[in-house]
């Protein structure tokens, strides 16, 4: 099937395999956005006198057609089709003939690809960030709820210091909070306009790259041309990295549950049907789902340094290079959210011990404790450092473990709301009613 680049010469198969790779795979994950973005192209290309209007209603009428196939699934990039772009507009053409032809004035497949990148990317942020925000919920509600159960701290993987499941799962809401402050920053950022840039030098044509921007509810458009085209693999990059942070904050949570669940620790137990078993040990109930998320988690975390190893040598303008970053870009939303999911899942059904701290080996938490208690009486710190240390040492000490933890964000003081109330405001500055509006007005 001819290219749309294609001239007199054929190229070689071979080549084009090698060229084309996963495109088509991963382009599918982009028609819908393909479609909106030609849906308002073609409606600036008519404001400025490059469409008629009976040629762009017939053009939008097809394109709606050609976007409910893709949200139903059913878009198809034909073989020998390269990409995306080529297969909407085969299919205009196919329906309208020359009119299908005309899409393309003012704009390149890089530019048109850019655009897409960002569209997908706004909508899978929205979505990865609904799932953080359920996360956070779980676990807000299991700190609240389990507030006044202690738990051992560590240093070192050694016992340190009184903890609580309180505090334990408040501290992985508090880091999904901030990372959600990362998404935000990843938001803003896809969310500017590079449609109008073209191959990265702009368009001798009257172009209205404000109207494209309005349509398509974008904050702002990349305004320099040149830098709108830098923009591929840094705005993928920029979101890698937000993912990322979410990943690794999972990923600790995954660590700890595997380690609290195991007998040695016993401070969390997962219900049976969240565990799988042994093939010849008849005991064994294992946490595979934590270290399957760990291990993804862990994965995901790289995805920013392969984006950055594709582009870091590579100077302004457009390169082949570039197409190889959706390979691991446009996966890495889904699988985040799949952890999420699950880890949200096995936090609201996860079983706490309300009795760890029973057990003597958990005695010398309570040194610290003692230390305080001796200071606040008169006795100079360091002073009773040293007394406690020697009762220790003596095998004398008793521990009191009654505790007054007061200030902002210890035991007895979670600052729980201060947390709903920091990522709420977050939350309220991602411009997803807008973006909906836009798009639905589009297709209206």
């Amino acid at each position: 099937m001819a290219k749309l680049w294609e001239k007199s010469t054929e190229v070689n198969a071979k080549i084009e395999a090698f060229t084309i790779g996963r495109d088509r795979e991963m382009d599918v994950f982009l028609a819908k956005y393909d479609v909106l973005g030609s849906m308002a192209h073609i409606r600036m290309l008519e404001s400025v006198g490059l469409l008629q209007a009976d040629e762009l209603a017939l053009l939008l009428r097809e394109l709606k057609n050609i976007y409910q196939l893709a949200d139903k699934g059913e878009f198809v990039i034909e073989e020998g089709v390269e990409d995306v772009h080529s297969q909407v507009e085969i299919l205009l053409t196919a329906k309208l003939g020359d009119i299908g032809k005309k899409i393309h004035s003012g704009r390149s497949r890089n530019d048109q690809v850019l655009l897409d990148l960002k569209l997908f990317a706004r909508t899978e942020i929205e979505k990865t960030v609904s799932s953080v925000n359920e996360l956070f919920d779980v676990l807000i509600s299991q700190s609240n709820k389990y507030k006044d159960v202690l738990l051992p701290g560590y240093t070192h993987l050694q016992v340190a210091m009184p903890s609580s499941f309180g505090l334990w799962f408040g501290a992985y809401a508090e880091s999904l909070a901030d990372d959600l402050q990362l998404l935000l920053s990843a938001w803003k950022i896809s969310n500017r306009n590079p449609l109008g840039s073209a191959a990265g030098y702009g368009s001798s044509f009257p172009l209205n790259r404000q109207m494209t921007t309005v349509l398509l509810g974008f904050d702002s458009m990349n305004y320099n041309v040149v830098y709108a085209q830098m923009g591929r693999g840094k705005m993928e990059r920029t979101v890698a990295n937000a993912l990322a942070c979410v990943a690794a904050t999972v990923a600790k949570l995954a660590y700890d549950a595997c380690l609290f669940s195991s007998q040695n620790f016993g401070f969390i137990r997962l219900p049976d049907e969240f565990t799988t078993g042994s093939s010849i040990m008849p005991h064994k109930k294992n946490p595979d789902v934590f270290e399957l998320t760990r291990a993804k988690c862990n994965k995901l975390q790289s995805i920013p340094q392969q984006i950055m190893l594709i582009t870091n040598n590579l100077p302004s303008g457009y390169f082949r290079d570039l197409q190889i970053i959706k390979e691991v870009f446009v996966p890495a939303f889904a699988e985040l959210i799949d952890c999420l999911e699950i880890t949200t899942l096995m936090m609201a059904q996860v079983n706490v011990n309300t009795e760890i701290l029973s057990d003597s080996r958990y005695d010398y938490l309570f040194s610290v404790e003692e230390v305080n208690r001796l200071t606040l009486s008169g006795v100079p710190f360091r002073d009773a450092y040293k007394q406690v240390g020697l009762e220790i040492e003596a095998g004398n000490f008793k521990p009191n473990k009654t505790l007054q933890h007061t200030h902002e964000g210890s035991i007895g003081n979670l600052c729980n709301d201060e947390i709903c109330k920091y990522k709420d405001d977050i939350l309220s500055q991602f411009t997803f009613q807008k973006v909906k509006e836009a798009e639905q007005n589009l297709l209206a």
